[in-house]
């Protein structure tokens, strides 16, 4: 993926407009700090999945938001922890690499957990990266007041950041401040990308995402992570319908048996919630087949992780 000061050479913006801003700020955060559902919030529209377990996010998503004559590029990065694979090394690298790009880097922090033990490894490296930063407290609806106040002079004395900003991505509050303040904040400069564009991704890796979303919420415990999605063929037909091939692969046969499900039914319910929003994303009807396949060491092969949107790690 190309750096931003790349990307900058590109302009996408509208002609005769003067004083535009545009930028890039890269969310960061321990898993589950609520940085793809604030990411939506932002953009006003669902770019990146969501779900209520850790780690959904595995490679950077970017949304597009308008705020005035300020154009912002948000890229959702997953969520950095202590890597035990190979592909958890991969998602933490990438997330430190796309933070090191930014014009701004913003740590989501979870108000209800608090400066707990999740969050140390990212207070720790985030002076390495050199860029203009600010602390989010999210979840603020889950927070009793004082101890809100008491956490964000914590992180206030923690002298790390430009700003503190306490909002809640699910509910909204306080996400109208920290847009013009990133509106103001983002450098001046052309946009990069047209007015009516959410995302950079594309529709068969934005269908991939919404089919895995799927899968995280309807399996069960460690499954979802030992498992892929990518999205094989995608044909236009004449009647304008989308007919979608995707392939779901999985480390071993009982697996592979999980997600099929008693007599199919398993995959029969997540390929219809999944044919339901990727038609809406899409804006026509779609015609969903899914294929599980097991590939025993996929999270060991380059291949998997350039689709993802991650750098393979050499060891």
């Amino acid at each position: 993926m190309a750096s931003p000061r790349t990307e900058r050479e590109r302009s996408g913006s509208p002609p005769n407009e003067a004083q535009t801003r545009c930028g890039f700020v890269a969310l960061i955060g321990a898993p589950n700090s609520g940085k793809s559902t604030l990411t939506n919030a932002l953009v006003g529209a669902k770019v990146s999945i969501v779900t209520h377990k850790a780690q959904t996010t595995r490679g950077p998503v970017r949304g597009i938001a308008l705020i005035g004559k300020a154009q912002l590029i948000l890229v959702d990065t997953p969520g950095i922890f202590q890597p035990k694979r190979r592909l958890d090394r991969a998602m933490a690298q990438t997330a430190w690499e796309r933070a090191g790009d930014a014009d701004i880097v913003a740590l989501v922090i979870d108000a209800h957990r608090g400066l707990d033990e999740a969050l140390e490894p990212l207070l720790e490296h985030l002076p390495q990266v050199k860029r203009p930063a600010i602390a989010i407290l999210n979840k603020i609806d889950l927070v009793a007041k004082p101890d809100l106040l008491r956490l964000a002079t914590d992180i206030s004395a923690l002298r790390q950041f430009d700003q503190v900003f306490m909002i809640s991505a699910l509910t909204g509050d306080g996400v109208a401040d920290l847009k013009a303040y990133l509106a103001d904040a983002v450098p001046p400069g052309p946009w990069l990308f047209p007015e009516d564009q959410l995302t950079d991704a594309s529709l068969r890796q934005t269908a991939a995402e919404i089919t895995r979303e799927k899968l995280f919420l309807r399996l069960h415990d460690e499954l979802p992570y030992r498992l892929t999605v990518e999205t094989a063929d995608w044909k236009e037909l004449a009647n304008g319908s989308i007919r979608i091939e995707q392939t779901i692969y999985v480390e071993r046969e009982s697996q592979r048996k999980i997600v099929l499900g008693a007599k199919g039914q398993t995959i029969k319910e997540i390929g219809s919630a999944a044919r339901a929003e990727i038609g809406e994303t899409a804006g026509a009807p779609v015609h969903l087949f899914l294929f599980v396949k097991v590939r025993e060491r996929w999270a060991e092969d380059p291949e998997r992780y350039r689709e993802m949107g991650l750098d393979y790690p050499k060891r």
